[in-house]
C-alpha cells in the first residue's frame, strides 16, 4: 500500500462518509493533526489521521482507534456541539481554539462549522501576544495544580506518580510551545520543542525538560535496550478494559517505529518521553511481578524515591521559570498578569 498524505486524506472523507450517513447524530467532521500540517506527517513510517466527529448530544464514548495496516490507524475522537457553544471562549482554550482554528472540514449537517470559527476568529489575531500568553497560562496552572498533587508522594514511586509529573512537565512544556504555535504532541514533543523554546528566547529550557527526564547522560542504547519490555508491558495492558485509551494494539507500531526513528536521528534522547509515558500507563494496569523492568529502568532514570522528591523540586523551579517568562512577556506587550479578552 503506498501511502501519500493525499491517501491518508481520502481515507478520513471515506470514513467520514460512512459514519455520517450510518450515525445521523453527527453534525459536523472534521480533520486535524500531523495529515493536514506542513511537516512530514510520517515518522518512522506510520502515523495516525486524527478526525473529529461533533456530535448533537454527549457522545457515547470520546475516543477511539480503527486500525488499518500496521503502520496506520485512525484516532477518532467524538466531541458534543454543546462544547462549542460559545466560540469566542475558544480562542483562550489551548487545545480546542489550536484544533477549530484552521483545520479541514470534512462534512457539515447545518451551518456548525462557519458559525465556531466566526466567532474564534473575530475581533483579533489568534495568535497575538494577548491571548497566546493567556492560553500559556492555562496551560501553566494546569500544570502547577498537577505538580501539587505530587507533594503527597509516599515512600514509593508508583507509576499514578511518573504519570502526574509528565502531565505536570507536559503542561509547562507546551505553556512555551503554544506562544509561538499549537501545543506540542506526545511523540513529537522533544523534537520540536528545542525550536519552541529558541523563538521564545528560552533555550535553556529544552535542556530543563532532557534533565527532569533524567536523560541528560542517559547513553541512547539504553532506551533501545528497553523497548522488547515497554512493548511487553504496552501489549499486557492494551487487553484491559480500564487503560488508558492510548495504550492500544492499533497502536504499539505507531509508538515502537516512532522510538526507533528517533532514536537512529540526530536527537536519540527525545525517544524517551513517548516510551517513558506509554510504559508508564501501561504498567499501571498491570500486576507487581510484571512491572520490574519499568522500575529498573525508572531507577537508572533517577526516579528513585530520593530523586523524585529532587525532581519534583526541579520541576517546581522548571514551572517558576515559565511563569517569569510569560511575566516578563506580559510586561513587554503592556498587558496585566492576569489576561482577559
Amino acid at each position: 500500500m503506498r501511502v501519500t498524505r493525499e491517501s491518508l486524506i481520502r481515507i478520513a472523507k471515506e470514513t467520514t462518509q460512512q459514519r455520517a450517513f450510518t450515525e445521523r447524530d453527527i453534525i459536523a467532521v472534521y480533520l486535524t493533526g500531523s495529515i493536514i500540517s506542513k511537516s512530514d506527517p510520517l515518522l518512522g513510517g506510520t502515523t495516525d489521521i486524527d478526525i473529529i466527529f461533533v456530535h448533537i448530544d454527549e457522545p457515547n464514548h470520546n475516543r477511539e482507534f480503527v486500525k488499518l495496516t500496521p503502520d496506520f490507524h485512525l484516532d477518532i475522537s467524538h466531541r458534543a456541539k454543546a462544547e462549542f457553544k460559545r466560540p469566542r471562549e475558544l480562542r483562550l482554550d489551548p487545545w480546542l481554539g489550536w484544533e477549530m482554528y484552521d483545520p479541514m472540514l470534512l462534512f457539515e449537517r447545518e451551518k456548525f462549522f462557519e458559525f465556531v470559527q466566526a466567532g474564534l476568529r473575530a475581533g483579533f489575531e489568534f495568535n497575538a501576544p494577548a491571548p497566546a500568553i493567556q492560553r500559556s497560562r492555562i496551560l501553566l496552572s494546569h500544570g502547577r495544580q498537577i505538580w501539587r498533587d505530587l507533594l503527597e508522594t509516599g515512600d514509593t514511586v508508583r507509576p499514578q506518580d511518573i504519570t502526574k509529573y509528565m502531565k505536570s512537565l507536559y503542561h509547562a512544556v507546551n505553556a512555551v510551545a503554544e506562544l509561538s504555535g499549537p501545543p506540542l504532541q506526545e511523540r513529537r514533543l522533544m523534537l520540536d520543542f528545542p525550536l519552541r523554546a529558541e523563538t521564545a528566547q528560552r533555550p535553556g529550557m529544552n535542556a530543563g525538560l532532557i534533565g527532569l527526564l533524567g536523560a541528560s547522560a542517559l547513553d541512547p542504547s539504553q532506551i533501545s535496550a528497553w523497548i522488547p519490555d515497554w512493548k511487553l508491558a504496552f501489549e499486557a495492558a492494551a487487553e484491559h478494559e480500564n487503560v488508558d485509551a492510548r495504550i492500544h494494539l492499533a497502536r504499539v507500531n505507531y509508538y515502537e517505529k516512532g522510538i526507533n526513528a528517533i532514536l537512529s536521528g540526530e536527537t536519540p534522547h527525545a525517544a524517551l518521553w513517548s516510551l517513558l509515558q506509554t510504559w508508564t500507563l501501561a504498567v499501571d494496569m498491570l500486576p507487581d511481578h510484571m512491572i520490574d523492568m519499568w522500575r529498573s529502568a525508572c531507577g537508572q532514570l533517577g526516579f528513585t524515591t530520593l530523586g523524585f522528591e529532587e525532581r519534583v523540586e526541579g520541576l517546581d523551579q522548571y514551572l517558576d521559570e515559565v511563569e517569569a517568562l510569560l511575566d516578563e512577556l506580559a510586561k513587554e506587550h503592556g498587558l496585566e498578569t492576569s489576561t482577559s479578552i
